[in-house]
């Protein structure tokens, strides 16, 4: 008997901390979830990983991108862009970017591949750009030649309304099979004044969807209506995660002081950015209505309160089972890899890994399984779970 009772201890006691959150400290808002789950969803079982660098003396790395042959491309924030060959040694610097504008967190952002990059050998980056009034987020193509120099460079897009502060640039770019064009924008820093957020006619905080060569996809949401053509979804504070998983594209965004965000755009919709919001503004006031949602705007999939002030993300397609369709998510503040596991379009599951490296901007899954995470302080982690 007492055997019986004392495994029943050990299962309740596993069911129990089970349900138990990850631990992050107080919130910084009394807000109420929408919806269960929607904020510190319960901790998962702990994955054992195996790290080890697998390239270092990068400069403020912000982006990465498989070139296929074991070889990627990455940014560097100041305006270089390089290649990490498969035994992780660095190149020298592409010939042929345009000019990049690098202060703040401005600078050359991120980069992918096309998806017919063996057949067009084309690539596409986003990057802070110097325009009469200031500095706009911009996205750009170029054919990557055999010795790593750019030719045909081009704009695709250029964001409207110049401002001159270096703050909250986005942003993310993801190629599609169709030959659309995701790109993901910021507030440029307005914080909860920022009216053009709110504004169809202005590209701030709005998901952006175009075609490779630049022009306006027919089944754009705006479209022969009020407002730029180029917009998807609107009311978004600074994306500067995106990634392509169940149901098409998601993003994550940074919120204020708490209120970080994982959405999942949808045409012409408006997630709420600086009218509602789950966090406050840095100072301790209310952002917006002081409210976390009303009428008109969209739920966010879940949020984090505190933040985990993210970066690039990625849905695992990988072998290792447990994590199989999870969303890996770089984290700058605290720091670490957070990783998702989602189900019916809802979390259901947190986990908190490498929280001892410091700042991750990116994240890449490998066809073997691994993980390469892209640390501030310049160096590539290779990461193995299992």
């Amino acid at each position: 008997m007492i055997r019986i009772l004392a495994i029943l201890a050990l299962v309740m006691a596993a069911g129990v901390a089970a349900m138990a959150q990850v631990a992050q400290g107080r919130p910084n808002a009394d807000f109420a979830p929408a919806f269960a789950e929607q904020t510190r969803a319960p901790a998962l079982p702990e994955t054992t990983i195996s790290v080890e660098v697998f390239a270092d003396g990068l400069d403020g790395p912000w982006g990465i991108a498989p070139l296929g042959n074991g070889q990627f491309l990455v940014t560097e924030k100041p305006g270089a862009l390089r290649l990490i060959n498969a035994d992780g040694s660095v190149s020298g610097p592409l010939s042929g970017l345009p000019d990049v504008a690098a202060q703040g967190q401005g600078g050359l952002l991120d980069v992918a591949v096309s998806p017919r990059f063996a057949q067009d050998r084309t690539i596409f980056w986003t990057y802070s750009k110097s325009v009469r009034g200031g500095v706009v987020t911009a996205a750009a193509r170029g054919v990557l030649a055999a010795d790593g120099s750019l030719s045909g460079v081009v704009d695709i897009f250029v964001q409207d309304n110049p401002a001159r502060n270096g703050r909250h640039f986005g942003s993310r770019i993801i190629p599609m099979p169709d030959g659309t064009v995701w790109i993901t924008t910021g507030d440029r820093g307005a914080g909860d004044s920022g009216t053009l957020v709110q504004n169809i006619d202005s590209t701030h905080g709005k998901v952006i969807r175009i075609n490779a060569d630049g022009t306006v996809p027919a089944d754009n949401p705006f479209v022969g209506r009020d407002g730029d053509d180029q917009i998807w979804s609107l009311g978004h504070r600074n994306m500067q995660g995106a990634a392509i998983g169940p149901g098409g594209l998601w993003t994550i965004e940074h919120g204020p002081r708490g209120g970080d965000e994982l959405n999942q755009p949808q045409a012409g919709l408006n997630y709420g950015w600086p009218v509602v919001s789950y966090g406050i503004n840095y100072r301790g006031s209310d952002v917006g209505q002081g409210a976390a949602r009303a009428a008109g705007f969209e739920e966010p999939v879940y949020y984090w309160d505190p933040v985990i002030a993210p970066g690039g993300m990625m849905f695992y397609d990988g072998p290792y089972a447990d994590w199989q369709g999870d969303l890996l998510i770089a984290s700058l503040n605290p720091g670490g890899l957070v990783r998702l596991k989602i189900q019916g379009g809802r979390v259901v599951g947190e986990e908190r890994m490498l929280t001892d490296v410091g700042r991750i901007r990116d994240v890449e899954v490998l066809d073997d399984g691994a993980v390469l995470v892209l640390l501030d302080a310049g160096q590539v982690l290779r990461v193995t779970p299992g």
